[in-house]
């Protein structure tokens, strides 16, 4: 009987052999992680059986590289793998955590919300908590905040989250809102953007969250960027990064040039209305943006130019203001109408 397949999607893995990471379609299923070259490959580069295997997240074994978890085998066989942002690590987490506790148990696969943290309540989420904190309107506020010489920009201060964890009746106490702040540090959703707030977050085996009004942090998967006092025209180029992050994730993208097709990670903001891409296995610079103001989105079957071997469905289109041409694939037709969905919104009610 074939094992049931439980998750699929982009992830980003660290060579076994050489230290390089790329972007790899992965397979979960209830006994073993299959990774594929491309989505439409047959037969998988490898397979890392889950039978005694262990899982740590986040891993901070890469320093700049955030959003990563190991799985390590029974054999003592380490694999990483990097999500496109917290969510998506959650949701690989939490099913790979459960497939190897139902192999271990002898069970058929079943969801079930496993999570603990052995510093936390059985009952506290920190996924939920994380994703209220970040809501636009009752949320924490994303700040540009001046610290020596440097602009922080979508960051926010310690002192902050905690006077919201108390205000939001989340915590009792500053004791309590501390234990909660420190939780989401140690599990990857914050992140230290000062010098001060690194300090803390290194400065042993856990990390140690700051009630300071100058110790600064930031989402994990926010628009968080830093730099020096800039020039006017440094400050135009940083607008199109000022707006919320509305949808990210991993898609296909056609070339301009070559027309080949590459996996990128692709972020949408609003207001101004852009979605930026990057190459998923390496830093935070844009390979390109896309300014979506007037654009028209629409979902089609086939692609001008392309090779038919590199195209399976769920394809669409964007069409700019001045007639450049964007060819997208998402994984599932599910997948291609939210992605759809968001940037028709965008293009509407974004600058």
């Amino acid at each position: 009987m074939e094992p049931q397949q439980i998750r699929e999607g982009y992830l980003v893995k660290k060579g076994t052999l050489l230290n390089s990471w790329k972007a790899v379609w992965v397979v979960l299923s209830e006994d073993g992680v299959e990774f594929y070259k491309k989505k439409t490959d047959s037969s998988p580069k490898g397979m890392i059986p889950l039978k005694g295997a262990t899982l740590i997240s986040p891993c901070q074994d890469f320093g700049k590289r955030m959003l990563v978890f190991k799985i390590t085998t029974v054999k003592k066989q380490d694999h990483f793998f990097q999500a496109s942002h917290v969510e998506e690590r959650e949701f690989w987490v939490k099913d790979i955590k459960r497939a190897i506790t139902c192999l271990e148990g002898g069970k058929k696969f079943a969801r079930k919300s496993t999570r603990r943290s052995i510093r936390l309540p059985d009952k506290v989420n920190l996924t939920e908590l994380y994703t209220l904190m970040k809501d636009q309107d009752d949320g924490v506020k994303e700040l540009k905040l001046e610290q020596e010489n440097r602009v922080f920009n979508h960051c926010f201060t310690g002192a902050t989250v905690v006077e919201w964890l108390i205000s939001k009746e989340k915590a009792r106490n500053t004791a309590e809102a501390l234990m909660l702040a420190t939780g989401l540090l140690n599990e990857g959703f914050l992140q230290p953007a000062g010098d001060l707030s690194k300090e803390g977050a290194e400065s042993g085996e856990q990390s140690v969250f700051l009630d300071q009004t100058i110790a600064l942090y930031y989402f994990a998967d926010s628009g968080f960027f830093c730099e020096g006092y800039s020039s006017d025209e440094d400050v135009l180029l940083k607008q199109e990064f000022r707006g919320n992050i509305v949808k990210q994730g991993c898609l296909l993208k056609q070339g301009h040039k070559r027309k080949n097709w590459k996996v990128r990670k692709f972020i949408l903001r609003d207001d101004p209305a852009y979605v930026h891409y990057y190459d998923p296995t390496k830093g935070d610079d844009p390979l390109g943006s896309i300014h979506l103001r007037g654009s028209v989105i629409t979902a089609v079957e086939h692609v001008p130019d392309a090779k038919k071997y590199d195209i399976d469905g769920n394809l669409f289109e964007i069409i700019t203001s001045d007639e450049t041409h964007y060819f997208l694939q998402a994984a599932t037709a599910e997948e291609r109408k939210e992605w759809i969905k968001a940037i028709q919104a965008v293009s509407k009610s974004g600058k």
